[in-house]
């Protein structure tokens, strides 16, 4: 099949794009960067090099594709602590062009990476941005297919607290404890999405992606034995603490916000309330094994 890929080569993309050169597709990647084309090309695929932001660039890569798979990567559309930023309106603003591209392409299968939360509207702060990309895209007519991934929290987002685990030897969160809570690996994202893309699918439908159950306690625990600090813990402040923090710190106020809010609707369980009503079977990469990765990356 001829499968276009948004997302360029990030933590996903790159193994996503080796699985399917492996599995004999042709494969095109659209990156922003022109230096990235070299490395593109390497893997065995195609590079595509423009903007999302420009609907011909995209209806040009998408025709005669088979299916595609779509991405909207925070970093694409700025810094969380650039304060002049909409992201809300800015994802969904990228969201309408892809709806047009898939639509005026002809293209039939969409494979899009949402979120965990995206089954409301209500409380899952930041993550809104996946319920209004998914709300965007089922707009498009019948006769296209499209399956929303729902992964859950990344093992990467965990690079975030290298800081305060070198200074605080402590994770600090407003919500912790020793209730279990999905984590996900990239890489078990990627096989996923390579699943989906090789097998036929029709209608709009949605499938959760884990590869963990763990609590914030153990997290700590696996991560400190990882990297030699026994003492590390996973610490809980205030929500108006943490809130203040990251307002000292400079980051967009919509972000701070919606941050507080997704981390309590961790803490009640508001979040998981429907991956548990449709549970996938867990990855293969869990916590113990990206753990080493983050020592690596703390031990440099």
């Amino acid at each position: 099949m001829k499968i276009v890929l948004t997302g360029s080569l990030g933590c996903i993309g790159k193994p996503l794009t080796q699985n399917l050169v492996n599995n004999g597709h042709s494969v095109i990647v659209i990156s922003s960067k022109p230096e990235r084309q070299e490395e593109i090309e390497m893997l065995g695929a195609k590079a595509a090099i423009g903007s999302m932001q420009d609907v011909d660039f995209l209806i040009n890569t998408f025709k005669g594709a088979d299916a595609v798979y779509l991405m909207i990567a925070w970093d694409a559309i700025g810094n969380i602590f650039d304060k002049k930023i909409n992201f809300p309106t800015e994802f969904i603003n990228i969201a309408e062009k892809y709806k047009q591209s898939v639509k005026q392409s002809g293209v039939k299968k969409v494979v899009l990476l949402s979120s965990i939360g995206t089954h409301t509207n209500q409380g899952i702060g930041s993550l809104s941005i996946y319920k209004g990309m998914e709300d965007t895209m089922n707009q498009l007519p019948a006769d296209v297919s499209i399956k929303f991934m729902r992964p859950v929290a990344f093992y990467p987002n965990l690079f975030r607290f290298m800081q305060s685990i070198r200074t605080e030897e402590a994770i600090i969160q407003s919500y912790g404890g020793n209730t279990k809570e999905p984590w996900v690996s990239p890489l078990d994202i990627s096989n996923v999405i390579v699943e989906e893309l090789d097998k036929p699918f029709e209608g709009k439908s949605f499938r959760y992606i884990a590869s963990d159950e763990i609590s914030p306690s153990e997290v700590a625990t696996i991560l400190g034995e990882a990297i030699g600090n026994r003492k590390l813990k996973w610490q809980t402040v205030s929500a108006e603490q943490l809130l203040n923090g990251m307002q000292v710190s400079g980051m967009n106020e919509w972000v701070a916000k919606g941050f507080i809010e997704m981390q309590a609707a961790q803490g009640t369980g508001i979040l998981y309330e429907d991956f548990y009503k449709n549970k996938p079977e867990l990855g293969k990469v869990k916590m113990t094994e990206f753990a080493k990765e983050f020592a690596s990356v703390y031990n440099q």
